[in-house]
This record gives structure tokens, sequence and C-alpha cells, in this order.
């Protein structure tokens, strides 16, 4: 079935890719009756001449207001405590453009990702994609190459437009860095795209067109990491903006499947696992957003199952796992600036695929936070965290950590 699908989605990227170019010639205006004009000649346009440059820059401290040294976060942002000094979270630089009438391409590399816990700031490739459109207004599209796969609103939401600092663990840990690569299909009416495209150019927090529909394939082994067992992932989400009065609420359900493979460098000497070293990997969410027009509300929350590390057996098994969070933002002006307040509440039990031995979590935070915009190329965001977490993987009995930081990020938009 997924062999299948995969073929329908590059059949038809393949065909849409023959279409003839947009014409680049304009119609000469109309003249004085008496006089005769000549048109210029027409100049063809280059597909380069449609590609822009963006990009976002985050710097980062969390070490003020601290009460526990040992308390971190592995998904979350690797300078929480000990050690943790300024950091850049993030530092991305975008090329983008409609380099055809029915070709989107989109290219995003990171300068500030950590090639190991000891050094910082290496260059990694984030996306790398061309979204090809079947139609005039490409409201039916096929995204082929690295990009983020629809598995949860927050997860698709960009990090430049998200009000806390990092993603919930509950979904995000089933999409570690939300990317894979793969092809994806993806549909909504142009009026629905046109939404989507103002809800994050307005500033209510949106997550950007990843469709009303969507559903693809895609390797399923973390980003930047090969396919290792021939056994293609894949997923489905559907969700519908709609407006009520002067508000917008947008409902969604996903869901995705596959076998994902351990790595031997992430297992400990002694820690026992399946000789295949394959583990199902599934899980179901819903999302519920009311966009902040002034007041927002966010919720989340999946179940499903994978690998996990049992602290009882020493062994990594397939087991359940469930976890969401709940959010309310309001958004207000004061003297031309922009504020978002926020308070952000999650949960999860479960294991984390992508660290060592499968970690087995439980997470129990609070965060309140509030986002300072005095320009649109520049914003602070304070953060305070509540946090208690217990992660266990082999040789680390009952690691249960509580305290609470507060956490500061400068953001720079350009």
């Amino acid at each position: 079935m997924k062999h299948l699908l995969l073929v329908v989605l590059l059949c038809g990227a393949g065909n849409a890719l023959f279409g003839s170019p947009a014409d680049s010639t304009s119609k000469p205006s109309s003249g004085s009756p008496t006089a005769a004009v000549t048109a210029p000649a027409p100049v063809d346009k280059k597909w380069y001449d449609n590609i822009s440059l963006r990009g976002y820059t985050q710097f980062r401290y969390n070490r003020l207001l601290e009460t526990n040294s040992n308390l971190g976060c592995e998904q979350c942002d690797r300078s929480w405590g000990k050690n943790g000094g300024f950091f850049f979270r993030r530092v991305r630089m975008i090329l983008f453009g409609q380099i055809h009438k029915n070709v989107y391409l989109y290219l995003q590399p990171d300068f500030g990702s950590s090639a190991a816990t000891d050094r910082n700031n290496f260059a990694q490739l984030r996306d790398a994609y061309v979204d090809v459109g079947v139609d005039e207004f490409n409201e039916f599209r096929f995204r082929i190459g690295q990009s983020k796969m629809p598995f949860g609103f927050e997860n698709l939401q960009s990090s430049q437009n998200r009000a806390p600092l990092d993603r919930a663990d509950a979904l995000n840990s089933g999409l570690p860095n939300e990317r894979e690569t793969g092809v994806v299909f993806y549909w909504a009416p142009k009026e629905t795209r046109a939404m989507y495209a103002n809800l994050v150019r307005s500033g209510l927090k949106g997550s950007g067109d990843y469709g009303v529909l969507g559903m693809g394939v895609y390797n399923g082994q973390v980003v930047n990491t090969p396919e290792a067992n021939d056994q293609l992932h894949w997923v489905a989400r559907l969700s519908y903006p709609y407006q009520i009065g002067d508000q917008i609420v947008e409902a969604g359900i996903q869901k995705y499947k596959g076998m994902f493979v351990l790595t031997k460098a992430n297992l400990s000497t002694g820690v026992k696992y399946k000789s295949d070293l394959q583990y199902l990997d599934e899980r179901t969410a819903a999302s519920f957003i009311l966009y902040p027009k002034p007041f927002g509300f966010q919720a989340e929350y999946n179940v499903g199952v994978g690998p996990e590390f049992n602290p009882v057996t020493d062994s990594i098994e397939t087991r359940s796992l469930r976890g969401g969070y709940v959010m309310a933002l309001y958004q207000f002006a004061y003297d031309r600036n922009n504020f978002t307040a926020f308070v952000r509440a999650q949960t999860y039990d479960g294991g984390k695929k992508a660290e060592k031995d499968a970690r087995s979590y439980s997470v129990r935070e609070l965060e309140i936070g509030l986002e300072w915009q005095p320009n649109s190329s520049f914003e602070l965001v304070a953060m305070y965290t509540m946090s208690d977490r217990r992660y266990e993987d082999f040789g680390l009995q009952s690691n249960t950590q509580k305290g609470n930081l507060l956490r500061l990020q400068a953001q720079v938009n350009y």
C-alpha cells in the first residue's frame, strides 16, 4: 500500500513538470490612434529572478532564577542546565521562490546546529524541497524532498512564529526536528491557502500552508538519516480553518505509521533489544486551534506506540505512549509595541526514539511567557518554566529532576 501510494504521488508530480513555462511577455499598452508606437522587445524572465532570501536568528540564555542545574531537555534546548551559557538556538537562511507557475522552491540550512555535545554552530540541512502544482491555482500539489511532515499543528508551525520557545515533548518526540525525506500530496482551495498565508502575515501564530488534506510517505528514520529497513512510513492529516464571527478556528486529526530502526550508536553496552532493531512506530493525534483575536487557545494530544526503554527488564520494548498540551494566548498592542502573553501546560508519558536507548520519559511542565515585538525585525521572549521530568535509559535509574528557570530569547527577523 505504501509503495502504491508513492508511485501515485511521483507520477502525479512528474506529469505537472511538463507544463509550459509562464508567459513572460506582456501585452503592449494601447497608444495614440494617430501615432505609431514601437513596443519594447520582450525580456525573458529567468527562474532566478523569482528567488528571494529571508531568515531569522534566535539567541538564548536559560540560567536566570535556575533552581536545579541538573534539569535539562535534550529534545528542547541543549543549553538548559549545567554548563549552559549563551546559545544560538537557530541561525536560518531561507532561499525560496515561485520559479515556474507550477513549481515552488524552498531551501533552508541552519547554521546553529550541534555536530556533537561539545561543538556548536555547524551548518545542517533542514528543508530542501519543491512544490509541484498540477492545476492553475496550485490547489493540488506534490511536495518532493526534505520537509516537515504533516503531523501536529505545533510541529508545522515555524519556530519564528511560535510563542513558546520549544515545541511540546508529546507530539514533537514523534518527529524530532519535524522533518523527513519523502513525497507529500497537499490539497487546499485557493481561498483557504490565502487564509493560511494571512494568519502568519498578520501575526496570529499560524502554522503556514500545509493544506486542508496532506498525505504522503517518508523514510521514517529521523531527519538527515538514511532509510534503514526498506519500509517507508506513511502519514495523513486533515485540518480545516473556518471563521466564526471575528474568530478563526482550526480543527485537525493526523496519523503516521511505520517501522523504526534503532541505531547501534545510540545503544548502551548491555541494554537488551530486538535482534533486527525494528520497532512499531505509530501515533494518532487531534488538534484544536482558536487563533488569538485577541484571546486564543491551542490544544493537541496524541496516543500511540513506539520503542521505549523498560527499566524493569533493562530492555527496549514496543510500549504505549500518550501526551499533549493546552495553551492560552492573549495578544495586545501598546504604544506601537505588540505583545503576546501565553500559558502552556504539557504532559507526556512514553519513549523518545531518537535519544539514547529510546529513553523512557514522564513529563509534567508549566510555562508562563510574554513575547514583546517592538517592530517586525526584532522580538524578545521571557518564559518562566516549572518542570518535573523523569527520564531513564540503561544505567540511568530513576532519574527525576524538578526545577524552575527563567528563559530569555532575542530573535532577529530579516
